[in-house]
């Protein structure tokens, strides 16, 4: 063989060794990335831009995770969560608590609260002359079925004094906030963030009154994001990354509102723009707020809150706070 074709063919060799062992060290680095159900309470909204917000700025991409986000097709998020249905979900701390105390209580623990202080209330349109607790006095409240709808109005009524016999309680016929006050009932409650701001928007005049302005034992954290005590028990580690994208996304939103709602807007195109976008600016300063980071939470908060749903028979039994939530696994600031 030619001298000049021994070496044309050695030098092939040479490479195509070279490729195939870069091609092997390739394969060996690449990491499957770790695959998680985030289950929402309800429709997508600007609570969950931060999750949002991770996916698509690639948080938890630089984490190896895949995050996959559905709403609850049946049962609620606290259910499907302790079930392995979802790794992780929006929760709200009474929810939590009732489900902790149940008489089959349900294994889930809050990991951060989404914002730090709870922005619902009562409200009712402005000609209602609802100015304070005392005023429920021969009004029409629509109620969503629950018990600790009815303590919250007890008392916030024996607050102010109040006869809770004159309030008469109906079941709300519309699921919108607006049309149900308009047509149906005097009052109800709300999440300001989102039915108070589309009033606003519209240009609906409403009162309202937050709860924890009239008792602040009313002061809790809703929503949370929840996992189960098994993933904590099994892949700590995966809480732990997850969190710490999760953050990332929340400071975004809270730093960025108009350009964060648009990672909303992208995965439920159907939300209205303006109300979203009011909406993400006014919870921008509720995501963290004086705490000294998003999601950390106070032993204090749990305590008072379930303290005063235990004195009050929404629980029937006493939480044990120290095993509903954990801040062990956000960031350390």
């Amino acid at each position: 063989m030619h001298k000049q074709m021994k070496k044309i063919l050695v030098l092939v060799l040479v490479m195509s060794q070279l490729v195939f062992i870069v091609g092997c060290t390739k394969e060996e680095e690449t990491v499957e990335m770790d695959k998680v159900t985030f289950i929402l309470d309800w429709l997508p909204n600007t609570n969950h831009t931060g999750i949002y917000s991770a996916i698509e700025k690639g948080y938890f991409s630089d984490v190896n995770i895949q995050v996959e986000v559905i709403q609850p097709s049946e049962g609620d998020a606290n259910t499907l969560v302790a079930t392995g249905q979802g790794e992780f979900g929006v929760s709200f701390q009474e929810s939590l608590s009732m489900a902790r105390t149940a008489e089959n209580p349900i294994p889930i623990i809050a990991i951060a609260a989404i914002i730090q202080n709870n922005t619902s209330g009562f409200a009712g349109l402005t000609e209602s002359n609802i100015k304070s607790p005392k005023d429920f006095e021969g009004k029409i409240y629509g109620s969503w079925g629950t018990e600790i709808e009815t303590a919250f109005i007890k008392t916030m009524m024996e607050k102010e004094n109040a006869d809770v016999e004159k309030l008469e309680v109906i079941d709300i016929v519309s699921y919108d906030f607006l049309t149900s006050i308009t047509n149906d009932v005097d009052f109800q409650w709300i999440y300001y963030g989102w039915d108070g701001i589309a009033a606003e928007e519209k240009g609906v005049d409403i009162s309202f009154i937050k709860l924890q302005d009239i008792d602040e034992r009313l002061n809790f954290y809703t929503p949370i994001i929840i996992t189960s005590e098994t993933l904590i028990e099994e892949d700590p580690d995966l809480v732990k990354r997850f969190l710490s994208a999760a953050t990332k996304g929340y400071e975004y939103v809270a730093a960025n509102p108009e350009e964060a709602v648009k990672d909303l807007l992208k995965h439920a195109p159907e939300t209205d723009v303006d109300i979203a976008t009011a909406s993400q600016i006014y919870l921008a300063d509720e995501f963290i707020a004086d705490s000294k980071g998003w999601g950390y939470m106070e032993d204090s908060i749990w305590t008072t809150f379930s303290d005063w749903m235990f004195e009050n028979g929404v629980i029937a039994k006493e939480l044990d706070v120290e095993k509903a939530y954990t801040n062990e696994f956000l960031p350390k600031k």
